[in-house]
Parts: C-alpha cells; structure tokens; sequence
C-alpha cells in the first residue's frame, strides 16, 4: 500500500501491479488503516483510492485464499470499508479493471472517476459464488435494477461509456488520467466545510432506511450540531466579508 497526503486529501493506493492488485489480508489491513486515519485526521477531508500499474483490483487474491487468507476485516467488510465506508467522501481513481472485490470496493466509494478503458465487473457467479461483499447488495442502489441484474446474473461486465450511462461513474478521461480527474475533484470537495460533508455523507447513506414518521427528527440529530458550530458561523462571516472561510472542524 501507498499513502500518501495531497493537501487536505489522502491518496491511497494499492500497490500490488504483478498481481494486478489482488486483494489479501496486508492490503485490506493497509486500506482500513489509512482509512481510520483519513477520518481521524483534522487536515484530511477526502480520499482517494486507486491501484498501481494501471489496473485498479482484480479482486480477492484466489491464492492467498488458498493458504487461508480473507481480505476482510470483522465487523468491517472488506478491505474494512464495504460495511462500514469512511465517515468523510471517498473517490474511486479507475484504470483497467475493477473486479470482482475490486469493484465492490467502488461501490463503497462515494464518486468515481475512470479512465476511458476502465471495465467494471461481478463474475462471483461463473465461480458459484456470490457478491457478497457489497455488489448484490448495492449495486442495484447505484444504477438501475436491469442493469445490476444483467452485471450480477451474467457476470460480465461493462465499461466504461457503459458505466457512464448507467451512473455509476461521475466522469470519465482519457486513459491514465483517473488519478488527476479524482485528486481535482476531491480538492473541490475538500474546500467545503468539513462538519458539513461529514454529515451531508451520513444523511444520504441513512436517510433512505428511514421512516416517513422519523426521517426529519432523525435528520435534526445530524443537523442541529453542525449549524450550531463554529464553523457554521464561519462559513457565514466568510460569505459576508467575501473571503475564503478558514475551517476548524468544530
């Protein structure tokens, strides 16, 4: 794994090219520890998570497994981020193909950014298994049902352009040119106000499962405290005074 720090947002990149960045226990360690940090950290506000040599994952390394190995943390999912993504916004940067517990990984990415010969797929079922690490349950949240279905029944996949129509990616480039396009995009982000992306992020990802009778008490919990904060104060003096707030994250 490499980690890096690009101003407020945090590269993480999984560094196995030979192995067309298979998926094993030091790389699922590697991820939820740097993700634990992206979110622990007062300077980090989004990440980026992206794969080495041009190719993003393969999915789960079938040797490791082999001699015993599960690319999953308890309680977490894999990689410790498909159960329990970052509490802060994360991009997925795609080269080549995400697979399998690669893709599963985009899935639990907030955005995505590929490049134009990227391919994304579920083949769990040409093996008899099953994408049990996030792709038969979200997929169909993150494009349309047919489309998810034909992905998780076939076990073919598509790429990019497809992708693109089915919105699933937030913007496609030129080959090689995913990591820029997702460091950009995660800069913009990264200028917001931190309390508010957080709580922002918290909201789409529960506000669905939510009753119509508690959906907006539910909302006020994660809402009161961010308007009541410092930098709620700040984001409005900065606006009057026409200058570049100054974000304390509190």
């Amino acid at each position: 794994m490499l980690v890096e720090r690009r101003g407020a947002v945090q590269l993480i990149t999984i560094n196995r090219p030979s192995a067309r960045n298979a998926l094993n226990e030091n790389v699922a360690r590697g991820i939820a520890h740097a993700v634990d940090e992206l979110d622990a950290s007062d300077e980090l506000r989004a990440g980026v998570l992206t794969g080495a040599g041009g190719v993003f994952s393969a999915g789960m390394d079938l040797k490791a497994f082999l001699r015993g190995e599960r690319p999953g943390i308890a309680g977490r999912g894999l990689c410790g981020i498909t159960q329990t993504p970052p509490a802060k916004p994360m991009i997925a940067a795609v080269e080549g193909w995400a697979l399998a517990g690669g893709f599963e990984l985009v899935l639990a990415c907030d955005l995505v950014v590929a490049g134009a010969t990227a391919r994304f797929g579920v083949p769990e079922v040409k093996r008899s298994l099953v994408a049990a690490a996030g792709g038969a349950l979200l997929l169909p949240q993150r494009v349309p049902r047919a489309i998810a279905m034909q992905m998780l029944l076939t076990g073919d996949p598509i790429d990019a352009e497809a992708a693109e129509r089915a919105g699933l990616i937030n913007r496609v480039t030129p080959e090689g040119g995913a990591q820029d396009a997702a460091l950009e995009l995660a800069a913009t982000i990264a200028a917001n106000g931190p309390l508010g992306l957080i709580a922002t992020k918290q909201l789409a990802a529960a506000g669905a499962d939510w009753t119509a009778e508690n959906r907006w008490s539910n909302q006020e919990a994660i809402v009161a405290p961010v308007l009541g904060s410092a930098d709620a104060r700040e984001g409005a003096s900065a606006f009057a005074e026409k200058r570049a707030p100054v974000w304390k994250g509190r």
